[in-house]
């Protein structure tokens, strides 16, 4: 027993001697951000995908477990797939230039962003937007640390929330095809069927009567 450890011992202590070496660490680093990519892609989705399934599609039991499965698996891969690209784009311009430039990222993200998540599929269109909100954010607040515009001398987020609210719910009630499914689908639940109950059954325990 103790003889048949000896070559799994020896694979291992030859693996962690690839992975301290220096000339490998780029190409290594790439494969790590794929594992990353991959692992925080399930770790994020999963949880939304089963709220949001069980909260608001219809259908068997089979078929929710298939939707969740089949949205956490291409939120991790194509997570997975934009890290190795971007990293290895990162890697093969400092390569290339010997050093490491700002446009680099900006160029190396562009091309990830156009292979990988180019397709306006309901995963995609979430992530971009998530992403949009943040960045909106990050600007500004570069702008204001540059010099381009002034440091505010009142918090701005107070305006900032009445007014993404005010646009958001005008767009619900006016423009609603505007928005994004999922988004038209937790306000429904809160704005609309809020106005429909027949009984304690349906105003306290459920949100909407079953026959």
């Amino acid at each position: 027993m103790a003889g048949g450890g000896d070559p799994l011992r020896a694979l291992l202590r030859a693996a962690n001697a690839l992975l301290q070496q220096r000339r490998y660490r780029a190409a290594l680093a790439v494969l790590k951000g794929f594992r990353n990519g991959a692992v925080y892609g399930a770790k994020v989705r999963a949880p939304h995908a089963l709220v949001m399934t069980f909260l608001f599609k219809s259908g068997s039991l089979r078929e929710k477990l298939k939707a969740i499965a089949q949205a956490t698996y291409t939120h991790s891969r194509n997570l997975a797939y934009f890290v190795f690209t971007y990293k290895g784009l990162m890697a093969l311009q400092s390569r290339l230039q010997g050093k490491k430039i700002p446009f680099h990222s900006f160029f190396a993200a562009c091309i990830g962003g156009w292979l990988v998540f180019g397709d306006n599929n309901p995963i995609n269109s979430q992530i971009i937007m998530y992403l949009l909100s943040r960045i909106l954010f990050g600007l500004s607040r570069l702008a204001v640390e540059k010099g381009y515009i002034p440091q505010p001398k009142q918090d701005p987020f107070p305006l900032v929330a009445a007014l993404i609210w005010g646009t958001v719910l005008w767009l619900f009630e006016y423009h609603r095809h505007t928005l994004q499914p999922s988004l038209q689908s937790s306000m429904t639940y809160l704005y609309d069927d809020s106005n429909t109950w027949h009984d304690i059954s349906d105003f306290l325990i459920y949100n909407k009567r079953t026959d």
